[in-house]
Parts: structure tokens; sequence; C-alpha cells
């Protein structure tokens, strides 16, 4: 709503307008009586005007009620009646400060030159005599423009306040949306590490698996021992265990997908503390990894989650890999830094003498392209190389000083 449109309220009136509108009819009323019995008293008006009087000021407080819905014609009506009558200054008062309030300030400025313009003549016209002309127009004038005085600063601070609330509005649907919006790309980030998290488990479970059927090709053929009814067990219950995790891991996130609010589970919020756990597992395979950190645990209590996040994604992803590619060589696992110097996760494991046939391991492929982007994000680089029978994977991010 700006400046330049009417304020006009055709309908939908509400109790509080009604009282409003009853108070301001009965005060026209009475004031307007009073001002009449003034006048008469002195002796101010002619025989017709004094008979006119009470018939035009009653007409101009009648037409009060319709002053929200229209406020030119109230004005109009209103014109004629505040020219000639004195006990219509109390309602013309209330015409002139709506028309200000209501109507577009061109319309409004129109409207207070034609009160102008009648209320001078008619002064001269009711008293007879010229001798009072500047008085009554000063009169006149400082009654009009204080009423459209009042008028327009009553627009201006209804506009104020429609503006304030639509900006108030535009900033909580703004807020809203933004919230929206995090919540979905967390959500969405959360589902990007559906991959992470599965190829894991289901990593280990082709090692254990393809553990058994090589041991149990190898029993058949003659080449070896067969498995004890003990070491099945212990295989079996590895296998069972990795995969129930890995469901449960897929049902919280598809759980959390689907809430319209709510936080993440506590473990699909991984810190560099749990990097130890991840590495009891990829030992409890039969996988050989050496791991170190320089890291201690004050310092990085201090990290961003996010941070905490990359640094385990990494970690988990140089794991993956090397159990996918080459199984059974050594990993190394290495956390380096501090605050001010940045921090260094770095991966390293054996190449294989030659492909595999057999057994391995699928994937997409797509692990170290996500998991680049991901450290990208987070600041920081993302290296991997084979060179010298070594493949090294190495991320660098920034740790800010504190």
């Amino acid at each position: 709503m700006t400046n330049g449109l009417d304020l006009a309220l055709p309908a939908g009136r509400t109790w509080r307008d009604r009282a409003v509108d009853a108070g301001l009819f009965c005060a026209a009323v009475f004031l307007g009586m009073v001002v009449l019995g003034v006048v008469k008293e002195q002796g101010g008006l002619p025989g017709w005007a004094a008979e006119l009087d009470p018939l035009l000021g009653l007409l101009a407080c009648c037409a009060l009620w319709w002053r929200r819905g229209f406020p030119l014609t109230v004005a109009l009506i209103g014109l004629p009646a505040v020219a000639l009558a004195t006990s219509a200054l109390p309602a013309g008062a209330v015409i002139v400060t709506n028309l200000a309030l209501r109507l577009r300030w061109r319309r409004a400025l129109l409207m207070l030159g034609a009160y102008m313009a009648c209320m001078v003549p008619s002064g001269l016209l009711l008293s007879g005599a010229a001798d009072d002309l500047w008085l009554d127009a000063a009169f006149s004038l400082a009654y009009l423009l204080a009423a459209f005085a009042s008028g327009s600063a009553l627009r201006s601070r209804r506009l104020l306040v429609e503006r304030l609330r639509v900006d108030a509005e535009r900033a909580r649907t703004e807020e809203e949306r933004r919230l929206a919006d995090a919540r979905r790309g967390e959500r969405q980030a959360i589902a990007r590490e559906m991959h992470d998290v599965l190829a894991h488990r289901i990593s280990l479970l082709s090692v254990h698996a393809g553990a058994l059927a090589y041991r149990t090709r190898q029993a058949e053929a003659g080449a070896g021992p067969a498995l004890s009814g003990a070491e099945v067990a212990e295989s079996a219950e590895v296998i069972r265990g990795n995969a129930h995790q890995a469901v449960e891991e897929l049902q919280e996130v598809l759980h959390l997908l689907r809430a319209e609010d709510g936080g993440e589970p506590v473990s699909l919020l991984p810190r560099i503390a749990d990097i130890g756990g991840l590495v009891a597992d990829a030992r409890a395979t039969g996988q050989p990894v050496d791991f170190r950190t320089e890291l201690t645990a004050d310092a990085v209590r201090a990290l961003r989650g996010q941070v905490h996040r990359t640094v385990y994604r990494v970690a988990q992803e140089g794991l993956t890999n090397a159990r996918k590619h080459a199984p059974g060589t050594p990993v190394s696992v290495r956390l380096a830094g501090g605050p001010g110097g940045g921090l260094t996760v770095e991966v390293r494991n054996g190449l294989p003498a030659a492909p595999r046939a057999d057994g391995a391991v699928p994937g997409t492929g797509a692990g170290l392209t996500g998991l680049a982007e991901r450290v990208r994000l987070d600041g920081g680089t993302l290296d991997h190389a084979a060179t010298d029978g070594t493949f090294t994977l190495r991320a660098r991010l920034p740790w800010p000083a504190r």
C-alpha cells in the first residue's frame, strides 16, 4: 500500500470501528448543538440560517457513518453543510480529517481547496458585513489545516504500520524459507553420505563372505584345511552383525530424510574420536591397519562438527578403498596438525601386485569425487596418487588459530 492509494474500506467493519463511529457521531452532534447555541445567543445568524443550520449540521453528522467506505462522497455532502452551518463544524473537522486520511493526496488537496473556497465567502454571507472577514478567514484556514494535518499524520502512521507489518511478514517468510532450505540441504548432504556409510559396511560384508568362499573352495580342492564349526560360526556372526548395523544406518538415514523436523541421529554425526572405532572394525576383518594421531582431545574439541565429519569420511573412504582394491595390504592412517597450522589426514596402502580377477568389491568410482567436493566445501584440498607401489590419499583442512 503506497501513499498514492485510497484507504477507503467499503465493508467488513469490526466492533471497534462501529464503536468509534458511534462515538464520533454522538460527539459531533453534541458539540454542534453547543456551537449553535453559543452563536444564537450572540445573534450572529440571520433568520433563514438559524432555521437551516440544525438540518445541515444533522446531515453532516449522519454522513459520518459512511466516511470509511465513501470518503469522497461524504466530503462532497459535508461541503455545503460546513460552509453554511455552524453546527456542522465539529462534523466538518472529522470529514476533513477523514479525506486526508483515506483519499489520494491529489483528491484530498482538491477537496481541501474546495472547502477553503466555500467557507470564506460563507462567513461574509452569514455575518452580513466584511468587518470580521479576515478573522473568519483566519479561523477557517486554521480549522481546515489543523484537521487536514491530523488526517495526514494518521495516514502516514497507518502506512508506516502497514509497511512494518509487510516487512515483518516478508522477514518471517524469508526466515522460514531459509530454515527450510537449510533443513533440505542438510538432508541432501546426509543422503549423499549414504554412499560412504553403506559402502564401508558392505565392503566388510564382502570381505568376510569372500574369505568364507575362498576357504571353502580351498578345502574342497584339498589345498587347505576345512573350516571348523567355530570358525564358520564366528564369520557368520561378523557378517550378521555388519549386515544388521548397515540396515540400522540405512533406516536412520531414511527416517531423517522423511522427517519434517528434527536433528541428525548421533550415529550419522561421526567425530574424529570415532576413527578409532572405524580402525577397530577394519582390523576385525583381518585388514592390517596402523593408526597414529598427533591430535590432542582438547584441541580437537574446538573444531567445527563439519570438519569432524569430513576427517572421519576421509579415513573411512581410504580404508574402504584399500579393502576393495588392495585387500590384505598394510594400511596406515595418520592425523596431524594443530590450531593455526591446518589439519592433515593421510591414508596409505600398498598397491596389489596384479588386478583381482574374482571377488573384487564393485564400486562406482564416485567416492573420491564426492569426497574431494566435501573437502573443498570445508576450504581444504584432497590429493590422491599412486607412486612407488603405494596409494596415498591426503586431505588438508584449515584449522583456525584460537
